[in-house]
């Protein structure tokens, strides 16, 4: 399976170069027009906890190219009515710069503590700017926020959430008008506008009460109307009606939708997970409520054995990720990887399209770099196109964008467990993919086996691909800097050879430059500036170092493969490659 280290962290303070500045935002904010419950609050922690204050107040939460997330508090480095407030502010500035005449936006929230709240104050400072919001009556998955958007024929959208971050963060993401998360130069002229505003004077905080209509079930109906039309087997999903499908929302948003759109595939055997089924932002029975974490699937995992269910699913809080578990060959419950995950379903619309004979020529599929090779491999030979973009959903809707009226886009994806089927929907979408893995599911017991079966045929016949992960935080101040040096190191000094085999090409996104490190030529590379570099070994192996952009964190992605005869040697096989991602992590120093 694929292994993640996942760590949050505090950052150190230094409190002697930067007493005089936290103090002044602090004096701001207790003598500012600040509600008496906040600067009652900031005196308590001034008399019993002063280092968590400064922590509170030494920078401000930064409004990135996603938005904002953090813990919430208060302070200007937390997520509250006034971080949330001066952001809309900016961002509904940095859309009236764009728009002339009526400009709309759409409001969404998960489960987390205070979403609701921080969906409604959203809600107000645009209204208050004369924007007309369209604001769900109460939580709803990240998916729908972006089909209302487009639906609507909106000029922006937010989704309060923090995905799947533990419960004590939340935030704030921001969508442009194709209901896609914003991207260059959308994304960094909100930032600026985002800067200039220097107070909560500046926010219009309210006023506009009547530019704000709620919407529910009507969105609800017309956005599980278009997942229904997703479906390419809808008689095999009649006919394997009592498929046996364990669900678990994870305390999220799932629960709103995910029942419904399963009722409409024609599945009538569906168990929901009891202990997670209620939407709960302090999440009870989980640390991270994450689908990719065996821990956060392990009640639906104990419940599917019990059961002997075909196929467990799970949803994060904003139901944007999907995680899996099946039966291997050996009758034991697994997890599946995202990249499993991608493999499985990527192929399902490309051979299903093919035997149903609705297929075109300019059919195409898009995957992040990071995500495993065997897609392109699948792609290449049944004559797709596959594309390759920067992490992020955004990059895949950007590039649906520029392909429109040219090619037709089928399914995206990325290793994080993260799917988007078809174009009426620019983010990831776990709703329909829970729908598509249980079609597929249906599909491949209607032939007497499993998807766990499929996916060894596809090893057999593509070769067989392993992923893993490895993610380093370099605690502190200084934990920055150190992760920079590490990357410039690589970048000056690239490694001749990893485990042996030589390094055919570096691929630098920062620079934009590819290098054949064999004959020293140069080559562009044609997507936006990020820093992530890529090692190509000649025989197939893929490492990518990629820094957090938020977090003294990088991670390194490993892709080896190798050929697989039979499914009889599939254990072996897999040991193989498994051990030679450990010895290269060893290498590399990560071990």
């Amino acid at each position: 399976m694929l292994m993640r280290y996942e760590t949050f962290i505090f950052e150190d303070v230094n409190l002697k170069t930067m007493d005089a500045n936290i103090q002044q935002k602090i004096d701001n904010w207790l003598s500012g027009n600040y509600d008496q419950t906040v600067k009652d609050a900031i005196t308590a922690l001034q008399k019993e906890n002063p280092d968590e204050l400064a922590d509170a107040f030494y920078k401000n939460l930064e409004f990135g190219t996603g938005g904002l997330r953090g813990l919430m508090g208060i302070g200007t480095n937390r997520m509250n009515k006034y971080t949330v407030g001066m952001a809309t502010q900016g961002y509904a500035n940095y859309l009236k710069k764009c728009f002339s005449g009526e400009i709309k936006v759409a409001i969404a929230h998960d489960c987390r503590n205070n979403s609701r709240f921080f969906a409604e104050t959203t809600a107000n400072v645009f209204a208050a700017n004369g924007i007309k919001v369209f604001l769900f009556e109460a939580l709803r998955p990240t998916p729908e926020l972006s089909f209302a958007i487009r639906t609507i024929g909106c000029k922006g959208g937010v989704v309060c959430t923090a995905s799947h971050n533990p419960k004590e963060y939340n935030g704030y993401k921001a969508y442009w008008d194709d209901g896609a998360q914003m991207v260059t130069p959308h994304d960094e002229n909100v930032i600026i506008e985002v800067d200039k505003i220097a107070s909560v004077d500046d926010v219009k905080w309210s006023g506009g009460g009547a530019n704000i209509t709620l919407m529910g079930n009507d969105m609800d109906e017309a956005y599980l109307k278009m997942v229904k039309g997703l479906s390419v087997y809808p008689d095999v999903c009649s006919a394997q009606h009592d498929l046996k499908i364990v669900y678990t929302p994870i305390h999220g948003t799932g629960i709103t939708l995910v029942p419904q759109v399963l009722a409409k595939f024609g599945f009538d055997n569906v168990h929901l997970v009891e202990e997670q089924m209620v939407p709960d932002g302090n999440f009870p029975t989980v640390v991270y409520p994450n689908p990719e974490e065996k821990e956060a699937m392990s009640i639906g995992l104990a419940k599917a054995k019990l059961l002997d269910a075909d196929i467990l699913l799970g949803t994060d809080p904003d139901s944007d990720r999907v995680g899996i578990g099946v039966k291997n060959t050996k009758g034991e419950w697994i997890l599946m990887n995202g990249n499993q995950t991608a493999v499985l379903a990527f192929n399902y619309l490309i051979e299903a399209r093919k035997t149903k004979g609705i297929a075109r020529p300019n059919d195409m599929v898009v995957k992040t770099i990071v995500t495993t090779d065997m897609i392109d491999n699948i792609a290449a030979k049944n004559n797709v196109a596959c594309y390759n973009v920067l992490t992020g959903f955004k990059w895949i809707a950007s590039l649906i964008k520029e392909k429109e009226g040219k090619e037709k886009y089928i399914i995206g994806g990325e290793e994080s467990f993260g799917l988007m089927v078809g174009d009426e929907v620019r983010d990831k979408d776990a709703i329909s993919a829970v729908a598509l893995l249980c079609e597929m599911a249906a599909f491949e017991k209607s032939k007497g086996r499993s998807l766990y079966s499929k996916l060894l045929d596809l090893y057999v016949q593509y070769g067989l691909y392993k992923e893993n992960l490895v993610s380093i935080t370099k605690k502190g101040m200084n934990g920055a800097k150190e992760i920079a040096d590490m990357m410039e190191g690589y970048r000056s000094n690239p490694p001749k050879t990893i485990d042996g085999v030589a390094v055919a090409h570096l691929m630098d996104y920062e620079l934009q430059v590819g290098k054949n490190l064999q004959t020293g030529e140069s080559y562009q590379i044609n997507l936006p500036k990020s820093n992530v570099l890529q090692f190509l070994l000649n025989d197939g192996t893929k490492i990518s170092a990629r820094p957090s952009g938020t977090e003294p964190k990088i991670k390194f992605y490993f892709s080896v493969n190798g050929k697989l005869g039979s499914i009889s040697e599939f254990e072996t096989a897999e040991k193989q490659l498994d051990d030679k991602v450990t010895r290269i992590a060893k290498e590399m120093g990560l071990k």
